[in-house]
């Protein structure tokens, strides 16, 4: 067994792709906050790809850990000097393993928030990217507007205070650029979210009119904050991931990455101090994200959600699984062909109903084994971000809506806390207790006529008859009977 270390890679097996470049030679051009799963298959994966052919070596990246939880990836990251092993597992059962070394600095924003303040105002660093989950912007999915009494927000908007959210540094280290005359670096979000870059604008910028109005306005005006998708199956690291990884490449890794052979990125051609040349790498570099983006929240994203929220009412653990099941395909196959992809515009280059054919088959890979689990978590974030907007595109034009319908329907069945064979379901979303209150009211609409996730959707009759029924059906009947009739 080889422990992942700088010292070690020569020795790996030689299976194991590892990096021909000197990393003592690479520099910080990038700081990233929310090092998870995600970024370590997907921008910091391109970014090596980059440095395995010589380019951008001075565009390494600098990751951040913002939230407490981070503390054990920041003891992994200084164990194996930003190393971890990605592991690509390909429909078939085979597997490539490659050490990523493109990530070579990792701050922990609780232990010293000033370094990465510093790190970000220091004029090499030209882009700082976030992955830092749907809910991560402090913003109503409803009004998107900016929650300025969230308890982080408070005490960062404090004089000297140790800040705390990703707003309060990232804003401290551009009025730091400013005062010093710098230019602004650019704001990159990764996550899963429409508009993206447009959300994290207004955000960031709410925060920093608060702070101080001027430096709201500049930041508003000055910082360029380009739209992005992004795309790559990359389930939680497990126990069994590591020991798979040690069984069949001798590498023992503390924390690995396990992902699905597809990656694609779409990024808007909009930065400040220059980028990476990224379409080196494989990136689309485009001057309009919107359609690949809402092709890949309504169709991917919730499609996952389609899968989840009707899978776990019948006892299915993986995604897998739920994609083999006749009943729950069509399901998924109804919803991509009659309700989201009447919502699309064309998109550019992108045969949609190939992409629907290649997204059926991506979700039916064993080899990935993620689980329904990992995608309804966070519901009342993802909900309102991927299905929503379908739903309430087809109740505007008159267009099918009970598939989307159901799948509130059983987001609101699996709060009450069993499947149908009275198994526990977890419920894990920042909102839990007044979700699962919500479900167990005596109004049967209580989970749905919440206005901060869900707007006026209350007051639409076709869609409450529709819930209502739906609702009923599940509580009464289970969810394959629900899917028998719906056929």
């Amino acid at each position: 067994m080889t422990p992942l270390a700088p010292r070690t890679l020569q020795a790996l097996d030689g299976r194991v792709s590892v990096p021909s470049y000197d990393r003592s030679r690479v520099r910080v051009g990038i700081v990233h906050l929310g090092v998870g799963g995600f970024h370590r298959s997907h921008q910091a994966m391109y970014l090596d790809r980059l440095m395995e052919q010589g380019e951008a070596l001075d565009w390494g990246i600098c990751g951040v850990g913002v939230l407490p939880v981070d503390r054990r990836m920041a003891e992994v990251m200084a164990a194996q000097d930003c190393l971890w092993t990605l592991v690509v597992r390909h429909p078939d059962g085979t597997e490539d393993a490659r050490v990523i070394g493109s990530l070579v600095e990792y701050l922990f924003a609780p232990d010293d928030p000033d370094a990465v303040v510093e790190r970000m105002a220091d004029p090499a660093t030209r882009v700082v990217s976030l992955t830092v989950t749907e809910g991560g912007y402090n913003a109503s999915a409803v009004t998107g507007e900016f929650d300025g009494s969230n308890p982080g927000v408070v005490n960062d908007l404090q004089p000297g205070a140790a800040l705390r959210t990703s707003f309060g540094l990232v804003v401290e280290a551009l009025a730091r650029r400013r005062d010093r005359g710098e230019p602004p670096f650019t704001v990159v979000s990764c996550d899963n979210i429409p508009g993206n870059g447009r959300l994290a604008r207004a955000s960031f910028g709410a925060f920093a009119r608060l702070r101080d109005a001027e430096l709201g306005e500049w930041v508003e005006q000055e910082v360029p904050f380009p739209d992005s998708m992004v795309d790559r199956i990359t389930p939680v690291t497990t126990d069994a991931d590591r020991a798979g990884l040690a069984e069949r490449f001798g590498v023992e890794d503390r924390w690995p990455v396990v992902c699905e052979p597809w990656t694609q990125w779409v990024q808007e051609d909009t930065f400040a101090c220059g980028r990476p040349p990224l379409e080196d790498a494989g990136v689309q570099l485009v001057e309009d994200v919107a359609p690949y983006e809402l092709m890949k929240l309504r169709l991917l994203n919730a499609g996952h959600q389609v899968l989840a929220q009707t899978g776990r009412l019948a006892g299915l653990t993986y995604v897998h699984e739920a994609c083999a099941d006749p009943a729950f395909r069509d399901l998924l196959r109804g919803y991509l062909d009659e309700e989201a992809t009447p919502t699309l515009r064309p998109v550019p280059g992108i045969d949609l109903d190939g992409y629907k054919d290649g997204l059926l088959e991506r979700f039916g890979s064993p080899a990935i084994a993620d689980t329904l689990d990992r995608i309804a978590a966070e519901a009342s974030d993802r909900i309102p971000q991927f299905v929503l907007p379908v739903l309430r595109a087809n109740l505007a034009s008159g267009g099918e809506i009970r598939r989307a319908v159901l799948v509130l329907a059983a987001w609101a069945r699996s709060l009450e806390g069993t499947d149908d064979d009275g198994r526990p379901l977890e419920v894990v979303d920042s909102r839990r207790d007044r979700l699962v209150a919500a479900a167990g009211a005596a109004d049967p609409l209580a989970p749905v006529a919440d206005r901060e996730l869900f707007g006026d959707l209350v007051d639409d009759p076709r869609f409450t008859a529709a819930f209502l029924a739906a609702r009923t059906s599940l509580r009464e009947r289970g969810i394959r009977a629900t899917l028998a009739d719906a056929g």
